[in-house]
């Protein structure tokens, strides 16, 4: 089994931190800053060897530098954003695949934040890392790709297993929930997870990962009958 632990970081980041105890292997996904996941991996004893980044946004590559320096890891990153990512050792697209111990994650080019962003998709153990492509009810501003994209993409996360676990990169459930209720006010299972995410934001508590049952019952970009209506919902979320 992988352990995967959560370390927010900056205002709303969450950085994850995967490790194999059958191996001891260790790998980050998208280091925002290095010091917090220095100090979390050596809190537990665990030597971090890979760093796995989705795209080039200083938030997620940041901590790449300083963390390679201290373990001396390798760093994977997607293929059409090398040029924007400096300290990539290992370029991968569409096809390829990473590892951590006997697990291993297939690349998935989801472009539409970024041209060339990827995820990671561990098919056995049902997590997917997903970067800024989909959120907790929300999915990723258009910076450099297509609604047609990122509706590509919401339909192809919403054909996993519904026990699949998502770990999305920001904190942003809150703000996201509620802007979909004006959306969809009639929700029933919008409405009960908003209760339990405004409960669990009062407390301090965090509300991701999540999973893809719960983002097909609830997220207004992945339940998008179509391109129109998703690039309608994503505009009308930009000016909010």
């Amino acid at each position: 089994m992988l352990e995967v632990v959560r370390i927010p970081v900056l205002s709303d980041n969450y950085v994850w931190l995967l490790h194999d105890d059958a191996s001891g292997e260790t790998v980050v996904v998208d280091p925002a800053v290095a010091e917090p996941v220095l100090e979390a991996a050596s809190r537990r004893g665990w030597k971090i060897g890979q760093i796995w980044n989705t795209h080039w946004h200083g938030d997620h590559v940041g901590g790449n530098a300083a963390i390679k320096a201290a373990t001396g890891c390798i760093i994977t990153g997607p293929a059409a954003e090398a040029e924007k990512i400096g300290t990539l050792d290992r370029i991968v697209r569409e096809g390829d695949s990473v590892r951590i111990g006997d697990h291993q994650a297939a690349v998935l080019e989801v472009p539409a934040h970024t041209a060339g962003h990827i995820a990671y998709h561990l098919t056995q153990d049902r997590l997917l890392f997903v970067g800024d492509t989909l959120f907790a009810m929300g999915c990723g501003r258009l910076f450099e790709g297509t609604a047609a994209q990122m509706f590509a993409n919401m339909q192809r996360f919403a054909a996993m297993p519904d026990d699949t676990t998502v770990y999305c990169a920001h904190e942003y459930t809150q703000s996201n929930g509620r802007f979909a209720l004006t959306v969809e006010p009639d929700n029933a299972a919008l409405r009960t997870r908003m209760a339990a995410v405004d409960a669990a934001r009062a407390r301090g508590e965090a509300t991701v990962p999540t999973s893809i049952g719960l983002e097909r019952a609830t997220n207004i970009f992945m339940r998008a009958r179509d391109v129109a209506q998703l690039a309608e919902r994503r505009a009308a979320k930009d000016a909010a």
